[in-house]
């Protein structure tokens, strides 16, 4: 069996991993890469392995640095399985189109700006060739082995987020695991991790290889920006990603509501992408920590924003409420329109709730700008800005090593880190190495690893 690294290695993105075993041909993950644009280039590369000879593609979960490229695969000719389990194969429905819309969308900007070296930009993919990528989507339970060739295949649940999975593959005498994006065992909304089987190799997310997650309780946190906001008579807005993050927030607001700790203040899901991730959250409610009546009530709950006119008519309100926009960290979305409304009043309040990546709207205002650009013009920044840590879907390194104990790994267990960036893979390296017996490395880009 040899497994090639094309992605997800020394990054946090574009994971991808080729399978083979005598005649068959797998690829666990089929991300896109993301971020700096030496990353992205990869995007356009011919695939480094052949699509006629790939039996079947296999995901962990829907998130794009994992999903993002099928379409890429599809318009290259690709017309096998894609397997994921149910919640992932729905999510794929809602990011995947979404993605191929975005990517016009930059074309079309790069186009009218000029900007880059082609006179003619063109999207990677289309929204059209993503929509026509989902026909390849076939879902499959947890816990439940399925054949690809002469493998036998079956996800376990990793937590995360909706759907995600480890992926166990058995072939040739040998069992390999691919962690997948791994959940924190005390997460707030999804049940944890399963423990993983014996394994002769483990290909282990490190995203948060080198950190811990903050000790601070998210709910007193967002309970002070609800009861102070109130109490000035302002717009709480909450910048979110649709997938997890909407959903948690929601979930928060109601507890707190319903221990009396904050005023019922109106609350608004303003995405129309989280709406519908949060339709299929509540569909597949018994993959976590929320019942049926749990999900009907926050239905009730949260008023659901969709079309534009009604998202510019939040303008109109005077008394105080909460807003939930994408994006998450103040790229785009609609939350762009109420930050460029409201910023400058010294009542709102906005709250991040995530990592911020350097150069981002959102990691500006944490680092204390006093204006941010927005839709070209400069928009002086005086709101109470503040910040949630605790709500990260990965586990850390501490709770990485404790899923690892749980599990039945025998002690010279074979690992390669992914999915982690440098200091991030090499943190949790060192903590393995120090802490236990497991035959620890570093994947690299395009290695290939042979199972005798």
């Amino acid at each position: 069996m040899k497994i090639t690294f094309l992605g997800g290695t020394e990054t946090v993105t574009g994971s991808k991993y080729l399978v083979a075993s005598g005649d068959t041909r797998l690829l666990v993950d089929c991300g896109l890469f993301q971020g700096y644009k030496w990353l992205r280039e990869r995007n356009w590369e011919t695939p480094a392995f052949d699509i006629d000879r790939l039996d079947a593609v296999v995901l962990t979960h829907a998130h794009l640095d994992h999903s993002g490229y099928l379409p890429v695969l599809y318009q290259r000719g690709y017309r096998g399985p894609v397997y994921g389990h149910a919640g992932t194969v729905a999510l794929c429905g809602v990011l995947l189109p979404d993605s191929g819309h975005l990517q016009e969308e930059d074309a079309r900007y790069y186009a009218r700006h000029r900007i880059g070296r082609h006179a003619h930009p063109k999207p990677l993919y289309d929204r059209d060739c993503a929509q026509q990528s989902l026909a390849l989507l076939q879902s499959v339970p947890f816990d439940r082995p399925f054949r690809i060739g002469s493998l036998s295949v079956h996800l376990q649940r990793a937590g995360h987020i909706l759907g995600a999975g480890s992926v166990i593959i058995e072939g040739e005498g040998r069992r390999v695991g691919f962690s997948g994006d791994v959940g924190r065992p005390d997460d707030i909304f999804m049940h944890p991790p399963d423990p993983l089987p014996p394994l002769d190799l483990l290909m282990l997310e490190s995203t948060y290889g080198d950190r811990l997650h903050d000790t601070a309780d998210p709910y007193d946190e967002l309970a002070s920006a609800v009861r102070d906001t109130a109490h000035r008579g302002g717009v709480l807005l909450i910048p979110s990603f649709a997938v997890g993050r909407a959903q948690v927030l929601q979930h928060m607001l109601a507890r707190l509501i319903d221990d009396g700790r904050i005023p019922k203040l109106p609350v608004f899901l303003d995405s129309p992408m989280a709406i519908d991730v949060t339709d299929i959250y509540w569909r597949f409610h018994s993959e976590h920590r929320l019942s049926r009546a749990d999900c009907e009530r926050l239905d009730r709950l949260v008023q659901e924003v969709r079309t534009v006119e009604d998202s510019q008519a939040l303008a109109d309100l005077t008394y105080p409420h909460i807003i939930i926009a994408g994006s998450g960290m103040l790229t785009g979305g609609r939350i762009l329109h109420h930050l460029k409304r409201l910023l400058p009043d010294p009542r709102t309040t906005v709250l991040l709730c995530g990592y911020q990546a350097g150069g981002t709207r959102g990691a500006k205002l944490q680092q204390g700008a006093d204006c941010v650009r927005i839709h070209g013009e400069w928009v002086q920044n005086r709101a109470d800005i503040r910040f949630i840590a605790g709500l990260s879907g990965h586990a850390d390194y501490r709770q990485l090593s404790a899923w690892l104990a749980r599990s039945s790994l025998a002690p010279d267990t074979r690992i390669q880190l992914v999915h982690g960036e440098s200091e991030a893979l090499e943190g949790l390296r060192d903590h393995l190495r120090r802490t236990t017996q497991y035959d620890v490395a570093v994947a690299g880009y395009r290695h290939i690893l042979t199972l005798a």
